[in-house]
């Protein structure tokens, strides 16, 4: 859990930006504008406009710049006066931001684990906020023996395989539930690329190479200065079988249901991590 971010933070899905409009998204208190640039690359920077302060969301973007919507104002890749741009990343599914982290070593590019191919898979992302820090998401993920119990609607026959796991690494054979009485088994393992991320990869079973990447991104204390920390979940799906080229070609109907599936769970998971936070807060627990 102490590895090394490279000053990255996750964003929002891909498909958050297009290139008409600015977004604005928040990282540990500081305002991020998101916008693309001519060839459709992600661009990055303060949320402010450096003339009088005006939130750079929802501007016009043109030719790669953004224009602020109080005067105009057109700001791209070279910046303007102090105002100077981040770096940023679309990989595909998810979009990054680097920040100066204390402790942490920036990187050219955010620590991307292995996925399917995404032309012949079907990806769908989730964002919830919770009161809590990055860890209590992380520990959360990290504590696969909860889920059968208090996600019974979701899982079932779940064991650690503790022979095969590892310091860095958990197997876990589950049983993914389709309904009461049908499921898929399969075995998954989860990984840790970074301090606030973790990866759920299918090794064995229905959908192997399917990934679930959990990313946790602070977003600054609230009005009454607790920390709250925004869930950004991937599902990255892919099989083998034949029919799941019909579900790619259904893929608009799909997506929806994967993100049902996902956000009922971390409603569930989200009272987990801020009730852990809330304990450790009050020094009941570490």
């Amino acid at each position: 859990m102490a590895a090394d971010a490279g000053g990255w933070f996750v964003v929002g899905a891909s498909t958050d930006v297009g290139t008409e409009r600015s977004v604005v998204r928040v990282v540990d208190g500081v305002e991020i504008t998101l916008w693309r640039d001519v060839d459709g690359s992600l661009l990055a920077g303060p949320g402010s406009c450096p003339h009088l302060g005006a939130l750079l969301t929802g501007c016009e973007v043109m030719q790669g710049e953004v224009y602020c919507r109080w005067h105009g104002l057109a700001l791209g890749r070279e910046g303007w006066g102090r105002w100077r741009t981040f770096p940023a990343y679309d990989d595909g599914v998810l979009l990054w931001v680097r920040r100066p982290v204390p402790g942490e070593t920036p990187t050219e590019r955010p620590m991307i684990t292995p996925r399917p191919p995404l032309e012949r898979s079907i990806s769908a992302v989730v964002a919830l906020a919770g009161v809590c820090e990055p860890r209590d998401v992380i520990a959360n993920r990290l504590d696969p023996w909860h889920g059968s119990w208090f996600h019974p609607y979701a899982f079932s026959h779940l064991e650690v395989d503790e022979g095969a796991s590892s310091d860095d690494r958990l197997v876990v054979d589950v049983t993914f539930r389709l309904s009461r009485t049908w499921g898929v088994p399969v075995r998954a393992t989860f990984t840790t690329p970074d301090r606030r991320t973790i990866v759920m990869t299918i090794v064995d079973g229905e959908g192997t190479g399917s990934v679930v990447e959990t990313h946790a991104t602070p977003l600054g204390p609230d009005e009454h200065g607790r920390p709250r920390t925004m869930v950004t979940e991937a599902t990255v799906a892919h099989s083998g079988r034949p029919g799941f080229a019909v579900a790619r070609r259904l893929q608009a109907l799909v997506r929806p249901a994967m993100r049902r599936t996902a956000s009922r769970l971390w409603v569930d998971d989200l009272v987990y991590a801020e009730r852990r936070y809330e304990v450790r807060r009050r020094g009941e627990f570490r």
